[in-house]
């Protein structure tokens, strides 16, 4: 096989020569990997349900006889219940984030993680074979070590590592599928290949034959394995933190170009809804790393830095509250694991409460002192608040020490009521009972505001029922969206578009060394300006034609400069060639593809697969150099000039196939694929 595995010194367990691919480890028997065949057979239970489920309720619709239907509700309630039982346990496994952390980590609050969606396995190799034959006139068994090199790619891809390596590989398949998709898939041509994800939140199996699906759903693994590896990182270390703060942005940024780009997805857990949700997700746990990045040093106890605490904790606080809120939201509620909503609302109240407390502590523990800077002081505890009590400024309360202490109390009093209204949040789901680190968390906070409180509490005081003032979020750094480096697709002359004549032979005579045509173009070479008078054209050939073989030697990937060497030394015998003639490439009315969704068919036009006017002018074509009709290689576009008669050598640079490229396929080669669904 050509590059068909890569050692990454994992040997195969057949005890053989064969190594896994660089970036996947299938047989790795770590917790995320074990959670993820767990996920992997509960699709499979849930699609034998649902299957049980349509029938059922078919033989419902067919039968008249009053027995059969009482058995068929039965056997219905049944199965209900089964999938019901099946979606619980699908949830379950979405809220196992605790196989996602780092192993190390004692001290942080844990952190979601997407899982992976599954896929049945794909064989390429019948359909791409007949496909050669028939459309590119070759052999398609000459090329079986790059349609089996394809098939492991993507087989490699259902358990990709958690690292770097990892999304390299899912980057490398989904820069492939463009090239499949203009070599072998047709608008007016099915290839009889169904592509099958399963929702990762329903678990209810999507299917469909174009490339679209396939297309969105590499990209969502590639960023649930981006939000892997930051709830993987250590966040005890700079390095950690920034590593996590990076991941987590990406995640967001491919989510968004998902969500930009396949704009009608099928499958629930790509919804613009659901993406947007995700989206908000990612970035607040990115705005949470940035926060525990400006702690880690240590917050010193000064009037300035405990200010700039609490705006930070609250903007996170915010940031999870819109998560929250966009979780609860018909229809996403129905679907989202009640573990996410439930520590999206958890955080909220603990970042808000940190927030409160750090006021109070400047309040309480800071007076204002003849070298402090009042002004300076003055302005920032103004910034601090949206609104004060009637009757109070912000240098009043500097100033009274009253004032001070009793808007001090109402903060620390509104901190503790926070963490415990995240401690009764956090008794009420299961799924987060089972994460002590973050009970530990949440009753050391309480216990801290609590030994604040009574620090600062007297006796003789009368109860005071104030309310503190809500606190402006602010942030110095912000979390954004990050999108990783693109790469554009080439564009290829022979595709699966393109309608082409079966190669004719030419003879060739050249008459003082005039051949009566003039080659054009890059790769490959076109006849242009032909001599109707010439042998050449007696003998068939075509204003247009594009050669593909001189001789024995094939000649399709090849400029000016290389043809031109082949055909400078023909004799008075003259020599054969072989070209091609690109027949009216404008597709008939648009044919319809069926899409599964569970069991209910949907239909979707395939109108959108119509060509851009730049792709109806052959001549105007430029295509990248391969050394085959199915090469999976990026060349660098050749420049060459007309010529009369022969022509004359040109030099151009290639860039080999296997050369390493950018992590993320660019929007361009997803132009039309944002209606396909």
């Amino acid at each position: 096989m050509t590059d068909a595995l890569l050692p990454n010194g994992i040997k195969d367990s057949g005890g053989d020569n064969n190594y896994f691919r660089k970036g996947c480890n299938p047989f790795a028997q770590t917790g995320r990997s074990k959670l993820q065949n767990k996920r992997a057979s509960v699709n499979q239970q849930i699609i034998k349900q649902m299957r049980m489920r349509a029938g059922a309720e078919n033989l419902l619709k067919a039968t008249s006889n009053n027995k059969v239907k009482e058995m068929v509700l039965l056997e219905l309630s049944y199965v209900n219940s089964n999938l019901q039982l099946l979606m619980g346990q699908l949830e379950g496994l979405n809220s196992s984030v605790e196989v996602y952390q780092n192993t190390h980590e004692t001290a942080n609050i844990p952190l979601i993680a997407l899982g992976l969606k599954e896929t049945k396995e794909v064989d390429f190799s019948t359909p791409f074979k007949d496909i050669i034959l028939e459309h590119y006139s070759e052999d398609g068994n000459n090329f079986e070590d790059e349609i089996a090199d394809l098939m492991d790619l993507r087989q490699a891809c259902r358990t990709p590592s958690r690292n770097e390596a990892g999304v390299e590989l899912l980057a490398k398949y989904s820069s492939h599928l463009p090239l499949m998709e203009s070599r072998f898939f047709s608008p007016t041509r099915q290839t009889g290949i169904f592509f099958t994800w399963y929702d990762s939140f329903t678990g209810v199996p999507v299917c469909q034959q174009n490339l679209s699906l396939e297309k969105a759903s590499i990209l969502f693994n590639m960023a649930a394995l981006y939000s892997q590896i930051g709830t993987r990182s250590d966040r005890q270390t700079i390095v950690g933190l920034e590593e996590a703060i990076s991941s987590f942005q990406k995640a967001a940024g491919i989510l968004n170009h998902l969500k930009e780009t396949f704009t009608h997805t099928p499958s629930y857990d790509m919804s613009p809804a659901m993406l947007s949700m995700l989206i908000r997700m990612m970035l607040a746990q990115a705005q949470e790393c940035l926060f525990e990045k400006t702690a880690l040093p240590g917050i010193r106890n000064q009037f300035f830095s405990l200010l700039k605490m609490a705006q930070e904790a609250a903007k996170v606080s915010e940031i999870y509250d819109q998560v929250h809120q966009s979780m609860i939201q018909t229809p996403i509620k129905d679907n989202v694991p009640l573990f996410w909503s439930t520590m999206s609302q958890v955080k909220t109240n603990h970042y808000c409460s940190m927030a409160h407390y750090f006021v109070a502590s400047v309040l309480l523990d800071h007076q204002l002192g003849p070298s402090d800077d009042e002004d300076q002081q003055e302005k920032t505890l103004s910034q601090v608040y949206d609104r004060l009590p009637e009757g109070r400024s912000p240098l009043d309360i500097l100033k009274k020490k009253d004032e001070r202490e009793r808007i001090g109390k109402a903060h620390i009093r509104r901190a503790i009521q926070g963490h415990e209204e995240a401690l009764r949040i956090y008794s009420l789901c299961h799924h987060l009972n089972k994460l002590e680190v973050l009970q530990d968390i949440l009753k050391a906070s309480h216990e801290r505001s609590l030994n604040k409180y009574t620090e600062n509490e007297s006796e003789e005081e009368f109860a005071d029922y104030m309310e503190a003032p809500d606190i402006i979020s602010k942030t110095e750094h912000k979390a954004e969206m990050e999108v990783p480096a693109t790469t554009k697709g080439p564009l290829s002359v022979f595709s699966a578009k393109q309608r082409w004549t079966a190669p004719r032979t030419i003879r060739l005579h050249p008459e003082d060394r005039d051949l009566g045509f003039t080659l054009k173009g890059e790769t490959p070479v076109q006849v242009v300006s032909l001599d109707p008078l010439c042998p050449a054209a007696a003998d068939g050939l075509k204003e247009g034609d594009y050669i593909v073989a001189v001789g024995d030697t094939d000649c399709k990937w090849m400029g000016v400069s290389e043809v031109m060497r082949l055909l400078k030394d023909v004799n008075e015998e003259g020599i054969d060639i072989q070209v091609v003639s690109m027949m009216d490439s404008n597709p008939p009315m648009p044919t319809k593809s069926a899409t599964f969704c569970g069991n209910l068919p949907k239909t979707y036009s395939m109108i959108c697969l119509a060509y851009d006017d730049d792709d109806k002018n052959p001549k105007s074509r430029k295509v990248s150099k391969k050394s085959s009709f199915i090469s999976w290689g990026l060349k660098n576009k050749l420049k060459s000039a007309s010529t009369l008669s022969l022509p004359t050598a040109d030099h151009s640079g290639t860039l080999p196939w296997n050369k390493p490229r950018p992590s993320f396929p660019s929007s361009s080669s997803y132009n039309n694929d944002s209606v396909l669904y």
